[in-house]
């Protein structure tokens, strides 16, 4: 029996040209389980769209508000701040130069969820925040736009 060598993610590869172990998946493909994203990058039309058409599939129940205060800690603390007032740790060291935005005020509370997970999917059409739809999955940030309605509110 004939057992192939396995190759580290970014050793060199001399079965490709490149000469590369990691590579990108061939265009056109999607990976099982996984849904792309209907709606276009950063722009307020697609934004608004995003909030009539996207509706949270998940109650604002105990279990997912842990979660999601979980998540914006791990994902969202360090720009808007504990509380969620655009005080995080970015910004009051002055290591980001912008102010991030209020979760707290009532611009963000008249927005539909749809609105909020779409800016934590593709970043802000302004281009200050960044896309985080690769790093968290759309269970949790649905689960982080129920916590961030409930910093409001406290």
């Amino acid at each position: 029996m004939a057992y192939s060598p396995a190759y580290k993610t970014y050793s060199e590869n001399p079965v490709f040209e490149e000469g590369t172990t990691m590579r990108l998946p061939a265009e056109g493909t999607i990976p099982r389980g996984f849904k792309p994203y209907p709606f276009e990058g950063r722009s307020m039309d697609e934004q608004v769209r995003a909030g009539q058409v996207l509706v949270n599939p998940l109650d604002a129940t105990p279990e997912v508000l842990d979660e999601g205060k979980r998540q914006y800690e791990i994902f969202c603390i360090s720009c808007h701040g504990e509380i969620g007032d655009g005080n995080g740790h970015l910004f009051t060291s002055r290591m980001f130069p912008a102010k991030p935005r209020s979760l707290v005020d009532a611009y963000l509370a008249e927005k539909p969820d749809g609105e909020i997970f779409h800016v934590i999917t593709v970043g802000s059409f302004s281009g200050l925040m960044g896309p985080h739809g690769g790093q968290i999955s759309p269970e949790n940030r649905w689960k982080i736009v129920h916590y961030v309605r409930s910093l409001s509110q406290e």
